[in-house]
């Protein structure tokens, strides 16, 4: 029994290879659902009337008087309505512990501003601290 070459080139011949598109799409989907799930977008809404606006702080236990609160390319901070701008350095601030527990800060992104209400009784220059000042 021979193998007929011949007949088997010509059957090849008139025959346009076939690419199965249905395995590479099930992979293109696959791959654009991974990047989408994995990746961080930049811009993210926020809804500024839920939550109290307080930084959140994950570990409370430190013995800190101030912690250092930066935002990026920060130009103004108010403490009660008083401009304590000149406390800023490195666009970043320190801020009393008491404020963090009991006061209120808003930190406004679009405007490159903090503003900060202190618990009853509490001097507004008590309140916040150049960050190597003390």
């Amino acid at each position: 029994m021979a193998i007929d070459i011949k007949r088997h080139k010509k059957k090849l011949d008139g025959e346009e290879p076939e690419i199965n598109l249905v395995p590479f799409i099930d992979i293109l989907f696959t791959l654009l659902i991974f990047l989408v799930v994995t990746s961080s977008f930049g811009n993210v809404a926020i809804d500024h009337d839920s939550g109290t606006g307080k930084p959140n702080m994950t570990d409370s236990s430190g013995d800190a008087e101030y912690y250092l609160i930066p935002v990026a390319n920060l130009q103004k901070v108010t403490v009660n309505g008083e401009d304590m701008s000149s406390e800023i350095q490195k666009n970043a601030i320190g801020v009393h512990a008491k404020v963090l527990d009991k006061g209120n800060i808003e930190i406004k992104t679009q405007e490159h501003a903090i503003i900060i209400t202190t618990p009853p009784g509490m001097d507004p220059r008590e309140a916040v601290h150049a960050p190597n000042s003390k």
